[in-house]
């Protein structure tokens, strides 16, 4: 915790010095994105060793228990994995356990399960090759960049607080224009996180593991998932797809330890982490309501909907929507970055969704009903079934080895934390 305190609290100093000395309202490639990575590396590694070496195995969850570091780093271990040159500009965070596995060129290893039950481990003695996924990865990053260079600056954020659109325009318009303005807004992202996770698969680092087919999968520190993204049916499903790594760092180091709110200050975290600007403030208060009254939604309505694939299918389009729209209204502050202009996009809406998840729950419990747990296995969209299984799998997926532990042992610990 001290460790934690302090990384963050000299990340937000300079962050302040940036913002309110250099360069108000300008993004710029500056010293504090790759202290954010770093900060990051730090703190979760601190946990890790804090969870390896001070805490009971029997307290630690699956996953805890899995990334627990057994032995205290040497100083250049540690240097290495805060500063190698694959992840020092634009990360994407990894495991301590996972770089250590990579650094040192142990074999890569599968374990699968059989149709019988029983458990089959595979060991592959040859490198996969990365040559097929750097080469996908750098066409959406040459696709991300010419939509960015050439679509995005026609329909810029801020016109949704011009005064003449808003005075003239409809509102399915004006919903309509959010949309593809925020929408337009995003493959800046898709470019830097694709070419950040290019760049760690060129250099060998990233690859998760074969299928059952033999296909290799590089998607070990990737940090998006772009189809799951524009196909959102639930604002947990967009976030769960939107900088992976970094959700997955704010679940490791605040979610899973936070004894009171731990929605509440996992989104706080979120926004210290990202910088000083008001507007990430707004946009991550404005997360939790929007978080927290889908989630009512989806335990007490969306088991009406799930017997008929027709209606479900119906369901899911309209989610989709209301998706989209309230992602996009939620990090309009974000793109905005100050007060005043936020108040006038927000203001200009009535805050009609801040209301409306107020009231969503105010009317609908939380917790998920009864009939909802019974239906709970088909929650799913229907085009993202197949795909939400690989989400899972990759987030349960760690470095199975560690020095004081035998291969074997890990593996099986990582087994068994896929299952639960």
């Amino acid at each position: 915790r001290y460790c934690f305190v302090f990384a963050l609290g000299y990340l937000t100093v300079c962050q302040i010095t940036r913002v309110y000395i250099f360069d108000y309202g300008q993004y710029s490639a500056d010293f504090s994105g790759p202290m954010m990575i770093i900060t990051q590396k730090i703190t979760s590694l601190a946990f890790e060793i804090h969870d390896g070496m001070f805490r009971k195995n029997e307290d630690l969850t699956p996953s805890q228990r899995c990334l627990a570091v057994r032995r205290m780093p040497s100083l250049l271990e540690y240097l290495s994995y805060n500063c190698n040159f694959m992840g020092i500009l634009a990360g994407p965070l990894c495991s301590y356990k996972d770089y250590i596995t990579f650094i040192e060129g142990r074999s890569y290893q599968l374990q699968q399960s059989e149709a019988n039950g029983k458990e089959d481990t595979k060991y592959e003695q040859m490198d996969p090759s990365p040559n097929l996924a750097v080469a996908q990865k750098l066409l959406v990053c040459g696709l991300s960049l010419l939509f960015h260079m050439t679509i995005t600056k026609t329909l810029p954020v801020e016109y949704n607080i011009d005064d003449n659109f808003r005075a003239t325009a409809s509102w399915p318009i004006r919903f309509f224009y959010l949309y593809v303005s925020l929408m337009a807004a995003r493959p800046k992202y898709y470019f830097a996180w694709t070419l950040a996770d290019a760049i760690n698969n060129a250099a060998g680092f990233g690859f998760r593991g074969y299928d059952k087919n033999g296909v290799t999968h590089w998607d070990l520190i990737s940090n998006l998932r772009i189809q799951q993204i524009e196909f959102s049916t639930s604002f947990k499903m967009f976030l769960d797809n939107w900088n992976i790594q970094t959700a997955l760092w704010l679940k490791r180091v605040c979610y899973e330890r936070a004894t009171v709110s731990p929605t509440i200050q996992t989104f706080i975290l979120s926004a210290i982490w990202h910088g000083v600007y008001p507007g990430y403030y707004l946009t991550f208060l404005t997360g939790v309501l929007m978080t927290l009254a889908a989630r009512a939604i989806r335990n007490n309505i969306r088991h009406y909907f799930v017997e008929s694939s027709a209606v479900k299918l119906c369901y899911d389009i309209i989610t989709w929507m209301a998706t989209q729209v309230a992602i996009s209204y939620t990090v309009v502050p974000f793109v905005l970055l100050s007060i005043k202009p936020s108040f006038t996009f927000y203001s200009s809406c009535y805050f009609c969704l801040h209301i409306a998840s107020i009231l969503v729950l105010l009317v609908f419990p939380l917790k998920r009903t009864q009939k909802g747990s019974k239906k709970h296995e088909s929650i799913q969209p229907v085009w993202s079934n197949k795909l939400e299984e690989e989400n899972l799998l990759q987030k349960n997926s760690y470095s199975t080895t560690n020095n004081s532990f035998s291969q074997k042992q890990e593996i099986t610990c990582r087994y068994q934390a896929l299952k639960q």
